[in-house]
């Protein structure tokens, strides 16, 4: 079974870290979907790689934050924020391809789930 990034996640969001990094932050709607999540490594600096089009040995800093059910991702900006071709000086935006993510083996969706289940 599959499920979208989308339905189990409250937060979806980009944003910089710095003028030459990009934050990705994943904030789920329950524990046990979090945990589910982190536990698959569904969300990994290989599927980063991919959903951005990322070169091979580009560092990707992936890490999971428990008592915010989180996933924080960190990966160096293409161009810095505020040069010249920059066209999202916040990052606030590049947050996307992380819609479209759907993972395999989570059964965590529950919408009628407690926020601390």
């Amino acid at each position: 079974m599959s499920i979208r990034l989308v339905d189990i996640a409250s937060v979806i969001r980009s944003k910089n870290s710095g003028p030459f990094e990009m934050t990705l932050d994943i904030v789920f709607k329950t524990k046990r979907a979090y945990d589910e999540v982190k536990a698959s490594k569904a969300i990994s600096a290989g599927v980063i790689s991919r959903l951005y089009g990322i070169e091979k040995g580009v560092p990707i800093e992936v890490r999971s934050f428990d008592p915010a059910f989180a996933i924080k991702v960190t990966f160096p900006r293409r161009i810095a924020s505020g040069s010249l071709g920059d066209t999202d000086i916040y990052g606030a935006q590049q947050h996307a391809p992380l819609l479209t993510l759907e993972i395999d083996g989570v059964s965590a969706f529950d919408p009628s789930a407690s926020p601390h289940s």
